[in-house]
């Protein structure tokens, strides 16, 4: 009986560790700046205020704007080739790295373990563009490949855009520790890591 108590502590401790879907708050659709402010302050950032996190209604609008579904046919707000979806946004924040869930909504856990440091940005968000090659039927890996990083581009300019309406600072880049990322990701052969893009609100200027 003592050892199933001691098991069932044990159990507890390490459920307890382990991260959690997080459903998103809808998104708001309407608000924001006219299309044309925003690609007027549209620029790329590479410092970011570590201590203040993004809310939990930015964090739901960032995934929507990014590549959320704006219609019932499940198509997309961001655009790919032959509608093959192959680019998926991993968020990695500070309880843990997760996958963004359009159809859900939500963050759904991958890890619980925070490995922005691997992605080399102080940032509260850093999405990773994954995309999964398995999904394109056709070509040689490197030409799928190279229609999933012109994908992931249309992706990061959502969310440049957003960024911009919202006064939060973002980068598009290749910059990260990539071998280590995706062993932590437990990534699938099939898997293949495009890019980094932190998020976050911009450094405060220095005095």
């Amino acid at each position: 009986m003592k050892r199933y108590l001691i098991l069932g502590i044990a159990l507890g401790i390490f459920g307890g560790l382990r991260a959690q879907p997080i459903d998103l708050p809808a998104p708001q659709k309407t608000g924001g700046l006219p299309v044309m402010e925003a690609l007027a302050k549209r620029a790329t950032g590479r410092s970011f205020d570590a201590a203040r996190e993004l809310s939990p209604q930015q964090l739901a609008n960032l995934c929507w704007a990014a590549f959320g579904v704006n219609r019932p046919d499940g198509r997309r707000t961001a655009p790919s080739a032959s509608n093959k979806q192959e680019n998926e946004i991993y968020l990695l924040l500070r309880q843990g790295a997760y996958v963004y869930d359009a159809a859900q909504h939500r963050l759904q856990p991958v890890v619980a373990e925070d490995l922005r440091g691997l992605a080399r940005s102080p940032a509260p968000v850093v999405i990773v563009y994954i995309a999964d090659l398995a999904k394109r039927d056709s070509g040689t890996p490197e030409a799928k490949k190279q229609v999933a990083c012109i994908d992931s581009g249309f992706i990061s300019e959502n969310v440049y855009l957003y960024c911009a309406s919202e006064g939060l600072a973002t980068g598009y880049r290749g910059g990260f520790d990539r071998a280590a990322l995706t062993a932590k990701l437990s990534l699938r052969p099939t898997q293949e890591l495009i890019a980094v893009q932190p998020v976050g609100y911009p450094a405060p200027a220095a005095p």
